[in-house]
């Protein structure tokens, strides 16, 4: 069995490129990889460095945020064992449009892009098979942005519960989700573009309204229906609906 594991601390997402190749061309990709570590709160790049390189998690996870203009932190991904991310595909010199930081001790494996190219040229197999991964990724996105923008605030936050259930839910006892990550309300603030203080009023409603509680700090949401409902949840499949 190929090293390139792909089985993640949560339920595997999008990102996860080994679920997308045969094993003969994990081996070639993990055949271009050198490792790198990155220590909690250490950043595996900035937005601006010149995009050069793309890299895969071995182990840990990764956050990816972009800057606003007032200087606030808007948080695009949460990444985990075996996602694969950077920029890719584009013209001239490319850089990064977001941040990546590294929130648990990570191992990062770096794919520079000259060598990802070279394998893409010589192998038509792993061509296809890699794009296949980035039009899921594309998808993903999309799906993000029409939740964003279709639903306003309410639907954003109830559109990120849902999707963290599919990245880091475990199920407990009576059917209930529980989310496997501490998440201030800040942190989930950051990740639809709005204040602490909204996510603070709509998380308080839905919690007098039975459709989520917090144990130990950690979310439980009770009614995941009744947040499909408010985004006219088209059920997307797991593999696209992820943070």
């Amino acid at each position: 069995m190929s090293s390139l594991d792909t089985r993640p601390e949560f339920t595997p997402s999008s990102y996860q490129i080994g679920h997308f190749l045969s094993p003969e061309n994990v081996s070639r990709l993990e055949n271009i990889m050198y490792p790198q570590n990155a220590p909690e709160g250490s950043h595996v790049f900035w937005e601006g460095d010149k995009a050069e390189k793309l890299f895969y998690i071995r182990k840990g996870q990764v956050k990816i945020t972009k800057s606003t203009e007032d200087g606030k932190e808007l948080i695009l991904n949460i990444l985990q064992k075996g996602d694969f991310f950077g920029e890719f595909g584009g013209y001239g010199d490319m850089h990064y449009g977001y941040n990546g930081e590294a929130i648990k001790d990570s191992v990062i494996g770096v794919v520079q892009q000259k060598d990802l190219e070279i394998l893409i040229y010589q192998h038509g197999d792993f061509a296809v098979e890699f794009m296949k991964w980035m039009g899921l990724m594309q998808r993903t996105t999309q799906s993000k942005f029409r939740d964003l923008m279709l639903f306003g605030k309410t639907g954003a936050l109830a559109s990120t519960l849902i999707r963290l259930t599919n990245t880091c839910g475990e199920k407990v006892e009576d059917g209930s989700i529980k989310l496997a990550i501490k998440l201030t309300n800040t942190d989930l603030a950051n990740m639809i573009g709005t204040t602490r203080e909204s996510v603070n009023r709509l998380l308080s409603t839905y919690k007098e309204e039975g459709v989520i509680s917090y144990e130990q700090g950690q979310i439980i949401i009770h009614d995941l229906l009744y947040l499909k409902s408010i985004v006219n949840c088209p059920n997307c499949p797991p593999e696209i609906c992820r943070i």
